[in-house]
């Protein structure tokens, strides 16, 4: 059996860096306690780990008020607490065909409770554009949320400049950065953003069940459930303040704890180096490619404005087949199907054929590795072409 080649790395990064597995254990075996809710050492110290790490990631987020930085199980749950904590009956929002169903299935569920929903297409290329959003607001329009990142085409969409249209308006703009988040800088100040949705399991490398949001000062969510937040106890509601507002129950240490290291890791590295890294790669796998007879790439023309999310197919076979091969054959891990972005795929013709074939490249992935791959996907479509 060959070498095992990851290459979903658009669902969770694998391998994580040893850092993470090591801080983890550590911190586990150490401080595995409820933190903030005691004022014994092991609690005190637990509780010092997640409030480091909402610190890190204020500043990695370019925010002012680590209480404003929320943490939840991943983006479709910080994505949820933005939808339901922000729109109602009435109200109006604009998005886009880009999204991942963390923000469609939300926004369809509340155009059921009476919410309007405008999205915008995206083009030949894979990009929407900021002046198709100019006409859509209303009166009525309480919120814009936009997909930084596309998890199946890699495009990066122009968020500055949606920004920028949304303050002119007086509009609150949200992002979802699941797979930028690590790649690429979220500057929400320079990117003109007001709510940043983000997982921890992606391209920050750290664990799954951990995510947030970072909410700028002046925008409001209403908190959509109830519990416990270790202080205050005595107070029959639940508290208004951040970051209490948007946090219910006993926090995920130990994923704040891999999701500390994972970005640690990344800024002892470098973000702009790992981002050249995967991106010599993913225009090493799109060159191999491009000119193959038999083989579809999608809005893969210019790599500029992209991350390492590459999408396919191999003409004639379903993309569930050629994964299989991928798999089985050669030993190469992917992920096919409408990668949870139904609209995507609809716009690209790709849903009577079940999707496309999707390479997520990390930084763990090696020259080799994508020689390799370009190797098995054009042996793949010789045999379709033999079949034919």
């Amino acid at each position: 059996m060959s070498e095992f080649i990851y290459l979903d790395n658009g669902a969770t990064s694998y391998p994580k860096p040893e850092a993470v597995y090591t801080f983890m254990d550590q911190f586990y075996r150490k401080y595995g306690v409820n933190p903030g809710r005691s004022g014994y050492d092991l609690c005190m110290e637990a509780g010092e780990v997640v409030e480091e790490t909402r610190k890190m990631l204020t500043d990695f987020f370019n925010g002012t008020d680590p209480n404003r930085l929320c943490f939840s199980y991943n983006s479709t749950d910080a994505l949820n607490i933005i939808i339901f904590g922000m729109l109602q009956k009435g109200d109006h929002v604009i998005s886009t065909t880009v999204e991942h169903n963390s923000v469609l299935r939300p926004l369809y569920h509340q155009s059921q409770n009476g919410v309007e929903v405008d999205l915008i297409p995206f083009d030949e290329k894979g990009f929407v554009h900021p002046d198709d959003f100019k006409d859509k607001f209303k009166e009525n329009t309480k919120l814009v949320i936009v997909n930084h990142a596309s998890n199946v085409i890699g495009t990066i969409q122009p968020i500055k400049e949606i920004g920028e249209i949304c303050r002119k308006k007086g509009v609150p703009f949200a992002v979802d950065v699941s797979q930028s988040a690590g790649k690429i800088p979220v500057d929400i100040e320079k990117l003109n953003v007001d709510i940043v949705a983000f997982t921890g399991h992606k391209s920050l490398l750290g664990p799954t069940g951990i995510g947030g949001l970072y909410v700028r000062e002046g925008i409001e969510i209403r908190h959509t459930r109830a519990g416990g937040t270790g202080v205050r106890s005595a107070v029959r509601t639940h508290l208004y303040e951040y970051p209490y507002r948007l946090e219910y129950g006993t926090h995920n240490t130990l994923g704040i704890a891999g999701l500390h290291a994972g970005i640690k890791w990344i800024q002892d590295k470098g973000m702009e180096k790992l981002y050249d890294h995967e991106m010599q790669l993913t225009t090493m796998l799109r060159d191999g490619l491009k000119d193959v007879e038999g083989i579809t790439l999608y809005c893969q023309d210019d790599l500029m404005n992209h991350i390492s999310i590459f999408l396919f197919n191999v003409d004639g076979f379903e993309a569930l087949n050629t994964g299989t091969m991928l798999d089985v054959d050669y030993n190469i891990a992917c992920r096919t199907g409408l990668h949870c972005a139904p609209l995507i795929h609809e716009h690209l013709g790709l849903v009577e054929i079940h999707g496309g074939v999707r390479f997520g490249i990390g930084p763990f992935n090696t020259e080799e590795h994508i020689q390799t791959a370009i190797n098995a996907v054009k042996e793949i479509a010789q045999l379709r072409l033999q079949l034919k």
